[in-house]
């Protein structure tokens, strides 16, 4: 499973070519600086996005009611609490992880994704081993992520569109009883609310 973008099974579609030519072409006449566009992109990857989710993860955690409003509508209750709203994020649906369920997130035609509190999709979101095999084995593909799922959980395979998008709400891990919402929206990961990853019990 390509989980660092740097394994593929194909060649990028012609879209992606013509990107990186543009790129590419750019650099070459001095027009973009290549590390103040990693930099940029790493940040809203790894960074903007995924904060946001973050932040209605722990709020969820802590106030059953506002967990009770996302899963009726998501998008509306965030937008109005945080002013999470825009493009890519018109449409998302809150799935919570329980004990006996399991929610894990996939867009099998291409990237489906919810910006606005995940940031930009990961590599390996995009990559057509993940979009084909989360669906046909999902235990085996969480397992490349390290992640363990027991037999006698349901896994739910989402699939994301152009039209509805999914937060994932993981269960909260024991050990932060008292914590605040901040410090509980520090151990939300990106992964977590796709679904590939469970949150470890904090270590002492």
């Amino acid at each position: 499973m390509p989980h660092d973008g740097h394994d593929f099974t194909e060649p990028p579609p012609d879209p992606a070519l013509r990107v990186k030519a543009l790129e590419s072409l750019l650099v070459e006449k001095g027009l973009i600086d290549p590390a103040a566009m990693d930099v940029l992109i790493d940040t809203y990857e790894h960074k903007v996005g995924p904060r946001n989710g973050a932040r209605v993860v722990a709020r969820a955690w802590l106030d059953e009611g506002f967990n009770t409003a996302i899963k009726e509508d998501c998008s509306a209750v965030i937008a109005d609490a945080f002013g999470f709203q825009g493009r890519q994020g018109e449409h998302i649906v809150a799935v919570e992880n329980t004990s006996g369920v399991h929610n894990v997130v996939v867009c099998t035609l291409c990237s489906c994704y919810p910006w606005t509190v995940l940031g930009l999709p990961p590599v390996w979101y995009k990559s057509a081993p993940y979009r084909s095999r989360v669906v046909q084995d999902p235990r085996g593909v969480l397992a490349e992520f390290g992640t363990t799922i027991a037999e006698d959980t349901e896994i739910r395979v989402w699939d994301s569109t152009s039209e509805m998008r999914y937060l994932v709400i993981p269960e909260r891990p024991a050990g932060t009883d008292g914590w605040t919402e901040e410090q509980l929206a520090d151990i939300v990961t990106r992964n977590s609310m796709v679904g590939v990853e469970v949150i470890a019990e904090p270590t002492q």
